[in-house]
């Protein structure tokens, strides 16, 4: 349903993200992991239209997506790992701005955000405005506003950050829903034990390249390793973290 091809993004002249493919297919939840800085939001932003790549492509039901933006927005739900959010609107507001430009009939778009909110515990404050509200609640409404047009595809850039445990955990299995329902999911994380608790298949990236693309359970019988953050120690980190850790203590024990 979503396929990258060969996306290349530079800046100045440097790749921050190089030849990196992957799809998306329906019933799907693709987790893309990467330390910070690997390309993992630079690679979401050229998947959602909202960056042009250097080199490649990206592909929706086999069209790029560039030839049809319109129905490409229509059917994408997005989370970014930034809430940016018009913080003088209300709650409420902000879902009702949402679900106009999504083209959503008045009475069915009061009925989704009362359910919404009600269910993301959010509808004692859906009435102040955002510029009051904790991270975690405009996370919630992030989520809300990603769902309302009910979205053929959904991309999610590190959704849980700020959420409570309760939502957190609603959230994983609100995935795994949706994906039994159809839906195409990518979803950006650095929290291992989420993606291998939820995802189907994971992308690993390093310094902005692919370095591996298969089934959790494959990788490791393949790595010999017991849990995907064991796998992605392996890929990707240089460094001894345990000798690390033991040299901070020692830094910051110093004595003159």
């Amino acid at each position: 349903m979503l396929e990258a091809h060969n996306l290349t993004k530079r800046f100045f002249g440097v790749a921050a993200v190089q030849d990196v493919s992957f799809a998306v297919g329906a019933g799907d939840i693709l987790g893309y992991l990467g330390p910070n800085g690997s390309g993992k939001t630079t690679t979401v932003r050229m998947v959602t239209g909202q960056m042009t790549p250097s080199d490649g492509s990206v592909h929706f039901l086999g069209q790029p997506i560039e030839t049809v933006p319109i129905e490409f927005r229509q059917r994408l739900g997005y989370v970014p790992e930034e809430p940016h959010l018009y913080t003088f609107l209300t709650g409420r507001a902000y879902l009702q701005f949402v679900g106009g430009l999504r083209g959503i009939a008045t009475s069915l778009l009061d009925r989704k955000i009362e359910a919404l909110t009600g269910l993301f515990g959010l509808r004692e404050a859906i009435d102040q405005d955002i510029s009051s509200y904790s991270k975690g609640m405009k996370q919630k409404i992030l989520i809300s506003a990603a769902l309302l047009h009910d979205p053929d595809v959904l991309v999610f850039d590190e959704p849980e950050a700020g959420l409570d445990v309760t939502t957190a955990l609603v959230l994983r299995y609100l995935m795994r829903t949706l994906a039994g329902r159809g839906k195409a999911i990518l979803y950006s994380s650095h929290i291992l034990e989420v993606v291998e608790a939820v995802c189907t298949r994971v992308v690993v990236l390093h310094q902005g390249r692919v370095v591996a693309d298969d089934s959790i359970a494959h990788l490791r019988t393949m790595t010999s390793r017991a849990s995907l953050t064991e796998v992605f120690s392996d890929l990707v980190i240089k460094v001894d973290p345990e000798s690390t850790a033991r040299d901070i203590a020692d830094a910051i024990a110093l004595r003159s």
